[in-house]
């Protein structure tokens, strides 16, 4: 299996190179030159197996030759054994046709689970074969974060610095930072918003004097490994609700876009998906785009679903990618332009895009209203941005049915639930003393040098 950068420039990789790279050197994103592909007779085996098997089985082919298959089933079988129900990712039915996909089951209750724990135990594997030691540097506007640490922390070969953004994540995803006590992994509060934090992220990556002195390696959804893992759960849902046999669709809250991206590898690989929706918050950069062809930053706006607080949606790279046919000069240029402002896409990329996604919008007050609603009707407590994702698939029932991702618990974000239904959810019993616990972190700039300095003076040599 190898894979190419989005803007054609940079060397061609395998697996774990791809991996331990991250960011190519051209500035683009790593995505599979071809998509293998499952059969008809393929999918319908999945049926029954444990969500380890299945992730095995899907994994599989874009792994190739890098673990082999034992290594590899082991691997899979530590990542998920710690999660908290014996499904990983279960289904639960919201009404006719609605389903919600519980993803929040995981140590650090969010999504970003499914691949940081996985990919946490491929980097140690690869790394101690290899000999070699990497600094990751992540950017976050929440849950990436916390799942990175919890993956990373204690590792010997690693060192973990995770920038997020200053005052504008919840008390309960900043805890889950600042709280773990490993020397090798640091909480780095950037003065700015997430699109701050990742723009200092690719700056670091595209100074290649510094990413190769301290070895700079990334876990942010930019690394497709991140990707890949997240498309084992479109198979097992799709296939608990009877795929092959007949289609399933898929609604997601995102905003770095790297989410439902994995749902259109499913989609290429044969699962029948039908429609893929994107869920914006107020932030809705994406559906903007989706809706007039126009890409065009502004203020991020804070939001009571902070985690898709962004205007800068790195893997709507990879789509574009495919939407212009993998002319990774015309992705290049779209990215130039992007740094001035934004960038208009062309009408066959725009209709290429509408062929696969689909989207919608939710403002604050409706985001509140159908927390509030799916417990009365329901009794499933959401948090903002699941209830994002619900809110904007209720506009896209009908004969198929439509799984929405559930990406968080509630209690990562206790107060935007309390306010809307008057319950404030509690954290599980593993984490009942996350906020006694002592908490260590980093004030820093928005400002590449200073950070590079940082990291320089706290990695371990």
């Amino acid at each position: 299996m190898r894979y190419i950068s989005t803007r054609g420039q940079a060397p061609v990789l395998g697996f774990e190179d791809t991996m331990l790279t991250g960011l190519a050197r051209d500035g683009g994103l790593y995505v599979p030159e071809d998509v293998p592909t499952m059969s008809h007779g393929d999918i319908a085996a999945l049926a029954g197996l444990p969500y380890e098997e299945v992730a095995v089985r899907v994994m599989a082919p874009f792994v190739a030759d890098a673990f082999d298959e034992a290594t590899f089933a082991g691997l899979v079988a530590e990542a998920y054994a710690g999660f908290g129900h014996a499904a990983r990712a279960p289904l639960v039915q919201l009404g006719p046709n609605h389903h919600l996909l519980e993803l929040f089951h995981g140590p650090t209750l969010a999504f970003k689970d499914f691949a940081m724990q996985l990919i946490g135990r491929m980097f140690e594997h690869t790394l101690r074969k290899r000999g070699d030691r990497v600094t990751i540097v992540g950017a976050t506007s929440g849950d990436t974060g916390s799942a990175a640490i919890e993956a990373f922390g204690g590792l010997d070969a690693v060192d973990v610095f995770i920038l997020y953004p200053h005052g504008r994540v919840s008390e309960v995803q900043r805890r889950q930072m600042t709280t773990p006590s490993e020397a090798n992994v640091h909480a780095l509060a950037i003065d700015g918003h997430f699109d701050d934090a990742q723009a200092r992220l690719k700056d670091m990556f595209n100074h290649f004097a510094f990413r190769d002195r301290v070895g700079l390696a990334g876990v942010n959804s930019i690394n497709f490994a991140r990707v890949l893992a997240q498309v084992v759960y479109y198979f097992t849902a799709a296939v608990a609700l009877g795929a092959p046999y007949r289609p399933v669709s898929f609604t997601v809250p995102t905003g770095n876009f790297g989410d439902i991206f994995a749902g259109h590898i499913a989609k290429r690989m044969g699962l029948p998906i039908e429609a893929l929706v994107v869920a914006t918050n107020q932030n809705d950069i994406l559906h903007r785009c989706l809706t007039t062809g126009e890409y065009r930053t502004g203020e991020v706006h804070p939001s009571i679903s902070p985690s898709m607080d962004i205007q800068v949606s790195s893997n709507f790279e990879r789509a574009l990618h495919l939407a212009y046919g993998g002319d990774g000069s015309a992705i290049a240029q779209l990215m130039e332009e992007l740094r001035g402002g934004g960038f208009t896409v062309s009408q066959g990329a725009l209709e290429a895009l509408r062929e696969t996604y689909a989207s919608g919008r939710v403002s604050e007050d409706e985001t509140s209203a159908t927390i509030r609603d799916c417990l009365a009707r329901t009794g499933e407590l959401l948090c903002p941005h699941s209830a994002v994702g619900v809110r904007v698939a209720q506009g896209h029932l009908g004969s198929t049915p439509m799984v929405t991702l559930a990406t968080a618990h509630p209690a990562k974000f206790p107060d935007a639930v309390e306010a809307a239904t008057g319950i404030r959810p509690p954290l599980p019993p593993r984490m009942a003393d996350l906020f006694d616990r002592p908490e260590r972190m980093t004030r820093v700039a928005n400002d590449t040098n200073e950070i590079e300095t940082l990291i320089e003076d706290k990695r371990t040599a």
